[in-house]
């Protein structure tokens, strides 16, 4: 700290102390301060100090120690207020001070303390006394704990070595039975190595046969599943075979049946006819009605067909259709698109057929006709007119195929009448036993 002021001559207000207090005796004159704090008035307080008037001496001591001690160092009326604080409190030891002989018994931080306050003569030698005495009792307390603590230390040491010495007899007799565990460990290894070696090759070779006889069974699976396809499709190819050879008998007999009793009904409807016609007697048959001859009046079936492609005489028709059992074919746009093609296909199929159930009515033979169902986008909803059986053909199946089905279908010596102007079917249903007219002709009878 610096040179303090204030004072009489000989009261040691001349005295400088040339270096800082020690620690200890600093902490000594922050308490005396803080407790002669509180004893002061307000307006007996420097004026930084004011402020921690109402802090109890511990909270003084720790928020304003610096302050209050640069107070006491700088503000002797402050100094002389807080030693007059202190003669009031320990009187003994101020009294002592100021006789120049402090007590023995005494703190040596506590004289030096009073007498920094104090300040009486001498009282620099006091507080250096003081700090040399703090210093050799830190140097003392410091050299004990040192000692204390060394003496700690080798002890705890010692027993260190003692727990280390154990601990390694300890170790050296786990590790003997460690090595001797592992030798035994060791064989036992070697041995279970060996078994395991055998094990593997045991296990190798039972996968080797059981890999071969997987092999061969599923070699054996594979030819028998073989087998069993080709058996399976021969059965399929056998069963279809026998369905088609019933069906077809069954078809065949049924067509045949068809064929001979529609044949036979001709024959009937023809004899029935030639029968009125000749105004023969049910009882008999004279001889010259076996003669083949032509009436008189009368044309045949072969003078007709000559004339079936004539296209101006409506009336050779209708000879054909009065024929027994006769049968109309008619190629539908075929018809329509010679007499009225500028009509919507729909439009067309309702005309021809209204004609056709008309005609059929007059003139009481079979008809039928048939469309091309390739110019059809969608199926269509028919009701098919009184008399008329209407046909549209499959896909891939054009008019023409189906129309020479329909022939081929028929008996031989049924009268069969194709409508078409397509000289390729007038030709293929000739050849099959029809007749063809054009298809103008049978416009021409239609209106």
């Amino acid at each position: 700290m610096a040179e303090t002021h204030g004072g009489g001559p000989g009261d040691g207000a001349a005295e400088v102390l040339d270096r800082p207090l020690p620690d200890g005796v600093r902490r000594k004159v922050v308490q005396i301060a803080a407790d002669g704090f509180g004893g002061l008035t307000l307006a007996e307080l420097p004026a930084q100090l004011r402020q921690y008037a109402r802090f109890t001496p511990s909270r003084r001591a720790k928020f304003a120690g610096n302050a209050m001690a640069a107070a006491l160092e700088t503000d002797a009326l402050f100094r002389q207020r807080i030693g007059e604080k202190l003669r009031e409190t320990q009187p003994e030891l101020t009294g002592a001070l100021d006789s120049g002989a402090p007590p023995p018994a005494a703190d040596p931080l506590d004289v030096a303390a009073a007498a920094y306050v104090l300040r009486p003569a001498g009282w620099v030698k006091l507080v250096a006394a003081a700090g040399e005495e703090a210093q050799r009792a830190d140097a003392e307390r410091a050299d004990e704990e040192t000692r204390a603590e060394l003496d700690r230390l080798r002890a705890e040491l010692e027993r260190a070595r003692e727990h280390g010495r154990g601990e390694t007899d300890r170790l050296r007799a786990e590790l003997d039975a460690a090595k001797k565990e592992a030798e035994s460990l060791h064989r036992k290894l070697r041995g279970a190595l060996s078994d395991v070696k055998r094990g593997e090759a045991a296990v190798r070779k039972t996968r080797a046969e059981l890999d071969a006889v997987r092999a061969e069974g599923q070699t054996r699976v594979s030819a028998a599943e073989s087998e069993t396809r080709r058996l399976k499709a021969r059965l399929g190819e056998a069963e279809a075979a026998l369905e088609a050879t019933r069906k077809a008998a069954r078809e065949g007999r049924s067509v045949e049946d068809m064929r001979v009793r529609l044949l036979l009904d001709t024959l009937l409807d023809a004899t029935q006819g030639l029968r009125r016609e000749l105004a023969l007697p049910p009882v008999s048959v004279r001889p010259a009605e076996t003669v083949d001859a032509v009436e008189p009046g009368r044309m045949t079936p072969k003078d007709i067909a000559a004339r079936a492609l004539s296209e101006h005489d409506p009336a050779v028709l209708d000879q054909l259709l009065a024929l027994p059992q006769a049968h109309l074919v008619v190629d539908g746009y075929n018809v329509t698109k010679t007499g009225y093609p500028q009509m919507p296909l729909e439009k067309q199929r309702l005309r021809l057929l209204g004609q056709l159930s008309q005609l059929a009515a007059q003139t009481g033979a079979e008809v039928t006709c048939v469309f091309d169902g390739a110019e059809l986008a969608a199926p269509v909803l028919l009701a098919p007119p009184r008399g008329v059986r209407v046909l549209f053909s499959k896909p891939g199946v054009t008019a023409d195929e189906l129309i020479r089905q329909l022939v081929r279908a028929e008996p031989p010596g049924r009268p069969v009448i194709v409508a078409s102007t397509d000289r390729e079917v007038a030709d293929g249903v000739a050849r099959a036993g029809a007749r063809p007219v054009a298809s103008a002709m049978l416009l021409k009878r239609l209106s």
